[in-house]
């Protein structure tokens, strides 16, 4: 599946409410809905001008309706599905963002690894992405996110018909 229009994408965001992670994954008992709005809250606090980040934060979540049962593809389900959509970078940070193993700056410098700033905001997106799953904060609503999606879509376009 790819999505093809802001409506589309806000459409599966909603369709996300009262939708839970597999059993056995960490905050199963999260709603995808809700864990989506704050993921993307945590990353506009943190990185108010990266409206990609922001945007991958709150998209991640569609995987598990795209693939149920299939934790494994659902990173690369939903990174497919958004990637004609908002591009290449938020497509890759929804992808990596289950199926890269964590490490941080400081182990990959250890490790003798460089970092190059994609790490960093993949760094970002996993703790957002995993203290969003107890916080405890009014997040706003999905309508809230529009503009921003439809900013992306619309530069997305533009890169992309320029290529």
């Amino acid at each position: 599946m790819e999505l093809r229009s802001v409506e589309e994408l806000m459409d599966l965001l909603y369709a996300c409410r009262g939708a839970r992670p597999a059993p056995g994954r960490t905050g199963a008992g999260t709603d995808l809905h809700q864990h989506a709005l704050r993921t993307a809250a945590l990353l506009r606090r943190r990185r108010p001008a990266d409206k990609e980040l922001q945007v991958a934060g709150l998209v991640q979540a569609i995987g598990p309706l795209l693939r149920p049962g299939d934790r494994t593809a659902q990173p690369g389900r939903a990174a497919d599905a958004v990637r004609p959509l908002l591009g290449e970078r938020v497509a890759r940070l929804v992808r990596a963002q289950v199926l890269q193993p964590q490490i941080s700056r400081s182990e990959a410098v250890v490790q003798g690894r460089t970092c190059d700033p994609s790490d960093d905001d993949l760094l970002r997106l996993r703790q957002a992405a995993e203290e969003s799953r107890t916080a405890g904060f009014d997040a706003g609503v999905l309508e809230d996110w529009r503009t921003v999606l439809e900013l992306l879509a619309a530069r997305n376009s533009r890169l992309g018909a320029v290529d």
